[in-house]
């Protein structure tokens, strides 16, 4: 045992005991010191170090510390680091503290059992950060001391801390090269306590552990890569993964790399869903790319050098040409081993499900041609031919059924099935006809016929024998645009049966046709149909003329069938010519190949869709945003001019009342006075002088109640309902006016969306209040001869005084007579005329408001429609905005898709020497 070995066990005092001494250590050493007292230049350090020992032995503390505390040679350091330690055992954690840290150290092993005293002392004073900087500070000056790093690991993972025990295994791992330290930090990864940490921080580890163990690097490689995932770290993770392997000498792995490949695919795949923006990807995909290719099992080689292929042809330029040649060469020389129909089928669903999302429709009709792609058991015949050929004649024999009964307007798929059942197949929805009769007006209309398909499921029993189904087509003409609107599902059929009248067969026109569906589809079989053989007369000349017309149909298409049938009679086809037909619409060689590349054919079509339906998108609401600010500007104007109106109106209606009322006040200031004057023919001259007054002052109140009730207000009754049959023809004008004005607006519109609706309400009102008011009128008592006037007053003075004395009544009488017919009454008509009026106040102030009650209606809808097109716009324009700020938003998931869909015809072709579908 090495000096150092025994300091560090305090079993140095054994070097003065004999291994066979039976006598105490104590005895021992207590005779050893005696001895070398005796000499002339004692040394008793070293023995009293050695004593020291055996009493901390003992927990004889106190006398160890005194034997310590003595030391002053080279063993000085171990003693005061031993004295310490005597401290800690006698709790005096504090004093033994200040000495640990006094200590001067020069020796590793030393300063290493300080350390580790230090921290579990600290570690029972609590102190937690000193303790965790103590044994890192350990181990930056002795990594190698015995356990010093498994203690320190220990009690990082019992504290859960995580950073410093990821800090540890990661230098631990790329000093050591110890496979159990790259465990650890594997441990660590799957447990998810590395996610925090900067993917970076693990590079020069993982380059270590890749020259030492291959395995072992991948598998942490992967547990990294699988931690990140779903991480905001993640980007960083790859461009770092991608940077790392570019690096490393993929190669010498020999293909096992099966992990890292298949996290390969994942994030490629993942990356590339359209749910990530192009100038995202272009950082790190051709790495990611490039090294897939590099390390790609052999399960995944097609998958890698397809897709290396795609993005190079998409994004030229971004991976390097040794890459690029060596997946051409790989996919050259390497079958696909994958499911293509299942990926494509998941691609189809993957932009259906992109555009479903934003709002592009449901694609109904491309999902409709995907389903009968994939019914391998069904082999799908179209019947194509000029208008008036025979072609549903054909169809109606053929099935057994009279089934079209006009020419077809859409395209129309007879599918046998267990149920009868029609259903009418638009982008937007799929429609269930109720029946046939419902199913004859669909083939009756002319427009929109060909934006949707007509799927018509009967039990047929020959369709099921022959496993067919028959795709009926509107009638072909001169023009190839409009051929290829109806031609556009051409993809879909396996074999195209091309109808001909026997009275012209082969014409310029079918002749351009059938030249047309060969440069639309030049691998779909084309075979003709004779058809109207019945209107040729003579069996000689019907001959003659399938043979002439086989000999001119050969020239162009030498594999063309020609077959010959009548309408009538099923046919007239001999059984060897129905069994030769049936063979020739029936084409199994490379079946699922040829529908695997029609499918390509229609996502590309679909992609190409729904570009133009974004720039559909786009003019639509530029169209949109145009005519609803021409559509606020004219609600706008309608608006203001229905506001002057009702002003008009109301100025109108209430100047017609006040003039009524005008003419009615000078009416009765004309006659009040007249009457009241009249009233001097009341006065005689045996009268009685001293109440004559108040006789007087009673008759005329009630010849005024008798003038307004029998005159006045008749009249003025008369007079009202006159004003509100002018109000109602006033009012129907502008109600007419209106109603125009909506229908204006709706037809702009196309639907009824103003309901410009006046409430004549108001006039029934009007009348009502009028009858009320001109029912009946009490007159107020009016003072007329019964004022304190002077004349008044000396009047009926002289009346009483001198009305009692005979011959002083006739000067009385004149006096009477000469008052009453003198006065002008004027006040006495303005108390007429406003007692009059006062019940017709509120009826005359409330004029404006009733009016404006009448159009206020009209009025809230033509506001409403202002605001509603005002707020049209302003989303509108919001949209145009995002859209021309992102356009990559729309574009890049859509050009992702078509980098996933030329990856797949590449996968295609591989090993097999296919050409792609574009």
């Amino acid at each position: 045992m090495t000096i150092e070995q025994q300091l560090k066990d305090k079993t140095f005092y054994k070097m003065f005991i004999n291994e066979h001494e039976t006598i105490h250590p104590i005895q021992v050493l207590g005779d050893a010191f005696q001895e070398e007292a005796q000499k002339d230049l004692p040394d008793l350090t070293r023995i009293r170090f050695a004593q020291g020992e055996v009493y901390f032995l003992h927990k004889d503390y106190e006398a160890a510390i005194f034997k310590w505390e003595s030391i002053i040679n080279e063993l000085e350091p171990w003693a005061r680091k031993n004295t310490a330690d005597a401290y800690y055992e006698l709790g005096m954690l504090s004093t033994a503290e200040d000495i640990y840290t006094a200590i001067e150290i020069d020796n590793p092993t030393l300063s290493a059992e300080v350390a580790l005293k230090l921290f579990s002392l600290y570690l029972k004073r609590e102190k937690i950060d000193a303790a965790i900087s103590t044994i890192k500070k350990a181990i930056d000056a002795n990594p190698d001391y015995p356990n010093l790093t498994e203690i320190a690991r220990e009690f990082f993972e019992q504290r859960g801390d995580w950073d410093n025990a990821i800090e540890l295994a990661v230098n631990e791992a790329k000093r050591t090269g110890s496979p159990e330290w790259f465990e650890t930090l594997k441990s660590y990864v799957n447990e998810g306590v590395t996610k925090g940490h900067a993917p970076s921080y693990f590079s020069q580890a993982l380059v270590t552990l890749f020259s030492l163990d291959l395995q072992r690097f991948e598998e942490l490689a992967a547990s990294l890569w699988n931690s990140y995932r779903n991480e905001n770290s993640y980007y960083t993770w790859i461009l770092e993964i991608n940077h790392l392997l570019l690096n490393l000498d993929l190669e010498k792995s020999d293909g096992k790399w099966q992990e890292l490949s298949r996290l390969h695919k994942e994030t490629y795949f993942g990356y590339i869903n359209g749910g990530y923006l192009i100038k995202q990807l272009q950082d790190f995909i051709p790495d990611l790319l490039t090294n897939w290719v590099r390390l790609a099992a052999p399960v995944h080689v097609v998958l890698a050098s397809a897709a290396v292929l795609s993005w190079n042809e998409l994004f030229p330029a971004s991976l390097s040409m040794t890459i690029v040649e060596e997946a051409e060469r790989l996919i050259s020389v390497t079958e696909a081993d994958i499911d293509e129909l299942e990926e494509c089928l998941t691609l189809f669903e993957s932009i259906t499900d992109w555009a479903a999302v934003h709002d592009l429709g449901e694609n109904n009709r491309m999902k409709w041609v995907v389903d009968q792609l994939v019914d391998f058991d069904t082999q799908h015949v179209i019947v194509a031919g000029l208008g008036g050929s025979g072609k549903s004649s054909f169809i109606n024999t053929i099935l057994g059924e009279d089934l079209q009964d006009s020419p077809t307007s859409s395209v129309v798929l007879f599918k046998d099935a267990e149920e009868f059942e029609i259903s009418e197949i638009t982008d937007g929805e799929i429609i269930e006809l109720s029946g046939f009769s419902e199913f004859q007006e669909r083939m009756d209309r002319l427009r929109n016929a060909l934006e949707s398909i007509i799927e018509f499921k009967l039990p047929n029993q020959f369709l099921q024998n022959n496993k067919l189904a028959f795709i009926d087509t509107p009638g072909l003409n001169g023009n190839q645009q409009d051929n290829y609107d109806v031609l556009k599902y051409l993809q879909v059929a396996d074999t195209v049966l091309f109808v001909m009248d026997a009275k012209a067969p082969f014409t310029d026109k079918e002749r351009a046709a059938v030249e047309q569906i060969q440069m639309l589809a030049p691998d779909i079989p084309v075979h003709f149909l004779l058809a109207k053989m019945d209107t040729i007369v003579g069996e000689h000349e019907a001959q003659l003329l399938v043979k002439e017309t086989k000999s001119a149909i050969r020239e162009y298409l030498p594999d063309a069938l020609v077959f010959a049938c009548s309408s009538q009679s099923d046919c007239a086809m001999q059984p060897e010519d129905v069994q030769q037909l049936m063979g020739a619409m029936k084409t199994t060689r490379n079946l699922e190949d040829k529908r695997l590349a029609k499918l390509l054919y229609f996502i590309r079509i679909t992609i190409a869709t729904l570009l133009q339906k974004r720039l559909d998108v786009e003019n639509q609401l530029i169209e949109t945003v145009r005519w609803n600010e021409e559509m606020n500007a004219k609600l706008n104007g309608a608006a203001h001019q229905l506001n002057d109106t009702a002003v008009q109106k109301s100025r109108a209606v209430s100047k017609l009342y006040h003039d009524i009322k005008e003419q009615m006040e000078a009416e009765i200031f004309e006659s009040v006075p007249k009457m009241l004057r009249e009233c001097s023919s009341l006065i005689q001259e045996d009268s009685n002088f001293s109440t004559i007054h108040l006789n007087l002052n009673h008759e005329m109140n009630n010849r005024l109640q008798d003038y307004v009730e029998q005159q006045v207000m008749p009249k003025y009754y008369h007079l009202l309902l006159e004003w509100l049959k002018s109000c109602r023809t006033e009012f129907t004008q502008s109600q007419e006016n209106l109603l125009e004005l909506g229908d204006a607006f709706n037809q702009m519109y196309g639907e009824e969306y103003l309901k410009l609706e006046c409430d004549f309400k108001v006039l029934d009102d009007w009348r009502r209040d009028i009858d009320r008011l001109t029912s009946r009128f009490q007159l107020e008592s009016v003072n007329i001869l019964l004022k304190r006037t002077p004349s008044q007053f000396l009047l009926k003075s002289a009346g009483k005084l001198f009305g009692a004395l005979s011959q002083n009544k006739s000067m009385v009488y004149n006096k009477y007579k000469s008052f009453v017919e003198g006065e002008d009454y004027l006040d006495v008509a303005k108390e007429v005329s406003r007692q009059f009026f006062q019940p017709f106040e509120l009826f005359e102030k409330s004029l404006e408001r009733d009016i404006g009650l009448f159009f206020k209606s009209p009025l809230a809808v033509l506001n409403r429609a202002v605001a509603e097109t005002r707020s049209e716009v302003e989303t509108n324009q919001e949209i145009l905005r995002k859209l021309n700020t992102n356009p990559e938003l729309f574009r890049d998931p859509l050009t992702l898709f078509e980098l996933r869909l030329r990856q797949f015809e590449w996968i295609t072709v591989a090993g097999k020497g296919m050409q792609t579908v574009y």
